[in-house]
């Protein structure tokens, strides 16, 4: 593989490059050239001014495979990813069978290999993710588990959540968990608040959130481990996350991008492709996650890729399945919802750094002589939503016909590229 990227500007604060117009030759995977007016017997692209920056990662993507391959499998998940700027993502659990031992680890590694965009295995946290018994963690980290998680199903009891937290501290690995207490509202289908009282939906509090934040906070504290809050969406979550940060707690958090954009008011229509969970927070709550992502009190940005079929959204609200597709639209929501919020060097090292650094990850870099692991974007181009360009097997998302601004031309990986024709 070769390839000269012409006129792009280098996009990493690790980087002496960074800020500077430059060409960027690659051959057999490798960046070979960093310099102005690079010569070079290879294909060009022109990238116009555009940004490249190390290649994104994504962590918690429901890949559906093995078991529900007609909402996603591997390689769908992979091309959405791609079409969204990620060269990575770590893949949930929530599959039939699930993730929870090592030849299901093994299945993951062996399905992906080669593959442009690599995909990480998380391991469940409990057999079958049902919360009961612990999984056979270590075995899973032995075969290449990058973290555990129960994915889409928080974790409820505290023995099994103590013993997880433990168990993963002998491999110096992570528990991912997306905090709800389920007892607190059962058949919760939107936040609670004025919108659902005005819509007489049935509401899922902000409690129901935050008080499980705060017993894996205190879990953590009592065990000394290591956890990750994923997705959170309350600003009750942000204030004790960001207190458990001060006091030197191994936690980090992330945000999904759709609630940097959109609150519950988004759900008057009744579309039930923003039925997500969590669910869309208020106003309140969406200008605290932006504060968060502002002062490192959330490390990341997510794309709580969740793949539904027809059958699954094409009902009436209250009986839809919860879920989003984001992969493919991650980047340009949080662009155009952080634009005059989050400088965009930093909105990229929360989408390629922070990820890798707490899954333990080499990091990719733009130097001479490193790996090409690289994703080229426009921050500036305006598009528009198109289902008919939607890579992911499902097509349930809320944002078609939506203009977004910030748009991926390109990611390098794997000794491979794609160039993306829009037009």
């Amino acid at each position: 593989m070769k390839l000269l990227i012409k006129n792009a500007r280098i996009l990493d604060a690790r980087s002496p490059y960074q800020s500077q117009m430059l060409d960027l030759f690659i051959e057999d995977g490798i960046i070979r050239a960093i310099a102005v007016n690079v010569q070079a017997d290879a294909p060009i692209f022109d990238a116009k001014g555009a940004c490249v920056s190390c290649g994104w990662m994504d962590v918690g993507v429901q890949a559906c495979d093995p078991g529900m391959e007609h909402r996603e499998d591997l390689r769908s998940a992979a091309a959405a990813a791609a079409a969204g700027g990620y060269t990575a993502i770590a893949v949930l659990p929530n599959t039939q069978p699930v993730i929870d031992s090592k030849s299901e680890i093994l299945y993951i590694k062996q399905q992906t290999q080669g593959f442009l965009v690599d995909c990480y295995p998380i391991g469940a946290i409990s057999d079958n993710c049902a919360g009961k018994d612990i999984s056979e963690m270590l075995d899973m980290h032995v075969a290449g588990a990058v973290a555990f998680s129960d994915g889409l199903k928080a974790v409820q009891h505290n023995s099994l959540m103590i013993k997880a937290l433990q168990y993963a501290i002998a491999c110096n690995g992570i528990l991912i968990h997306q905090p709800l207490d389920a007892t607190i509202a059962p058949d919760g289908q939107m936040h609670e608040g004025l919108v659902s009282t005005m819509l007489g939906m049935k509401g899922i509090p902000v409690l129901a959130e935050a008080m499980m934040v705060q017993r894996d906070l205190q879990l953590l504290a009592y065990t000394q481990g290591r956890l990750h809050l994923a997705n959170i969406s309350t600003a009750e979550s942000v204030a004790h996350i960001r207190e458990a940060k001060a006091k030197g707690l191994q936690v980090t958090a992330s945000v999904a991008a759709l609630h940097l954009m959109f609150s519950d008011e988004a759900i008057a229509e009744f579309d039930a492709n923003f039925k997500v969970m969590p669910p869309l927070r208020s106003e309140k709550d969406r200008q605290a996650l932006i504060a968060g992502l502002q002062d490192d009190t959330i490390d990341f940005i997510s794309s709580n890729h969740v793949p539904v079929d027809e059958d699954g959204k094409k009902r009436e609200f209250p009986y839809a399945d919860f879920g989003a597709i984001g992969l493919e639209t991650a980047f340009g929501v949080a662009c155009t919802a952080l634009q005059e919020q989050l400088p965009l060097a930093r909105l990229i090292e929360k989408l390629y750094l922070s990820p890798r650094k707490i899954l333990n990850l080499e990091l990719p870099e733009i130097a001479v002589g490193a790996m090409a692991n690289l994703t080229i974007f426009d921050p500036t181009q305006r598009w528009t939503v198109q289902e008919g360009a939607i890579r992911s097997k499902s097509s349930n998302t809320p944002l078609i016909g939506h203009e977004l601004t910030g748009r991926v031309l390109a990611i390098i990986n794997n000794h491979q590229s794609e160039i993306f024709h829009h037009p």
